[in-house]
């Protein structure tokens, strides 16, 4: 009974830990539209765009001057 509670608490704590990593954040843009990512997007100063993972796994990359707002969900 004991060597199969370990295992499995092991892996219950993984996915919490796994899980906390996450912050989904939604983009609004200036014209309105909305864009939903996986995890905070990055800035890169050189080139001036947010660089972000959307929802299905795709990058992405938005110009800093076309962002409105920038939220965590």
């Amino acid at each position: 009974m004991r060597s199969g509670t370990i295992p499995a608490l092991l892996l219950i704590l993984g996915f919490s830990v796994l899980a906390g990593c996450a912050n989904p954040s939604v983009i609004t843009l200036n014209d309105g539209r909305e864009i939903q990512t996986l995890d905070r997007p990055d800035y890169d100063e050189e080139s001036g765009f947010y660089e972000y993972e959307l929802i299905d796994g795709k990058p992405g990359r938005v110009n800093k001057d076309q962002v409105r707002t920038l939220r965590e969900l």
